[in-house]
């Protein structure tokens, strides 16, 4: 399938995926840019030379285009900026904030930017300062989430800006892929259903509970203090929605969740851990390759959007 996205960064299939903390690492970015999407290592909160050493490991899997998620409130953000240069890194994605003073460095460099936005408004600055592409992330995703839907969001930036959309938030499977099209986007960034990727290094606990999690188990903890997070329910999320009601302090809240995604992700911790999935989390019941997974998803997509077009002849 070709798409402004897939012309843009040469991959055979219109399919990023996210850049989760703790969960995009080397094995997994290669896996998904081995099969025809694009791969994204995750910076998170790392250290410098543990990205750039993730980087190089990337490499030694895959001769593809794959990308590096920067997290603009990593502490060593203006080290990793130069380092993704010095490395040769053809694509970034970011978050938690505007990139713009990269801008310079990166497009000097022929990198790719394009970054994630929860508004329009920030997705038209992003144009204004000459990014490649956004991503437009729907509160419906896993992680760090913004106020507006998947479905609203995503038409609304299309119209708004003369740049190619990427959808993201609540797309695992093929009917979502075409959604995301019929809504303007020329590709979509998938999260939650690469979690359970064959490749997927996260903790087998958490896998299962991706697999067993049914439509209701999302909850988002942390309005009050101005950083909404979407998790599956656990009994972390219990206690901490309890003390939010209570009215604790942002303080205190951190102190609770502190390392809280490394337990769930390496450890396996499942009851105290945060568990950051997706809503679509109800819709994943089994385990494949990136591969399995990318090539299911597309092949869906054209069927439903085949059989869509019949109807109206």
């Amino acid at each position: 399938m070709k798409t402004a996205i897939t012309e843009l960064l040469n991959i055979e299939y219109p399919i990023f995926q996210g850049g989760m903390a703790w969960v995009a690492e080397h094995h997994l970015a290669a896996a998904v840019s081995n099969a025809g999407g694009l791969g994204i290592l995750a910076s998170g909160g790392a250290p410098c030379e543990h990205v750039r050493e993730e980087i190089r490991k990337t490499k030694a899997l895959t001769d593809r285009p794959f990308g590096v998620n920067v997290m603009l409130m990593n502490p060593e953000v203006d080290a990793i900026a130069h380092m993704l240069v010095e490395e040769g890194v053809q694509v970034v994605t970011t978050g938690a904030g505007s990139p713009e003073k990269y801008f310079p460095l990166w497009k000097e460099a022929g990198i790719k930017i394009i970054p994630v936005v929860a508004s329009v408004a920030l997705a038209r600055r992003m144009e204004k300062f000459g990014c490649d592409a956004v991503i437009a992330e729907g509160c419906e995703s896993g992680g760090h989430i913004g106020e507006a839907t998947t479905m609203t969001l995503v038409p609304q930036v299309v119209r708004a800006v003369n740049i190619p959309v990427i959808a993201a938030g609540g797309i695992g499977d093929g009917h979502g892929v075409a959604a995301a099209f019929m809504l303007g986007a020329e590709g979509v960034q998938v999260g939650t259903r690469f979690l359970v990727a064959d490749e997927s290094q996260i903790h087998e606990n958490y896998k299962e509970r991706v697999i067993k999690a049914k439509d209701i188990d999302s909850q988002v903890t942390g309005r009050s203090t101005g950083h909404p997070i979407r998790v599956l329910r656990n009994p972390m999320t219990r206690t901490y929605l309890k003390m939010e009601a209570e009215g604790a302090s942002f303080e205190e809240l951190e102190v609770m969740t502190l390392g809280s995604l490394r337990r769930a992700v390496v450890e396996g911790d499942v009851k105290g851990g945060s568990l950051m999935a997706g809503q679509i989390a109800g819709l994943i019941d089994k385990r494949q390759s990136c591969k399995e997974i990318i090539e299911e998803m597309m092949t869906e997509a054209v069927d439903v959007m085949t059989a869509a077009a019949k109807r109206f002849q």
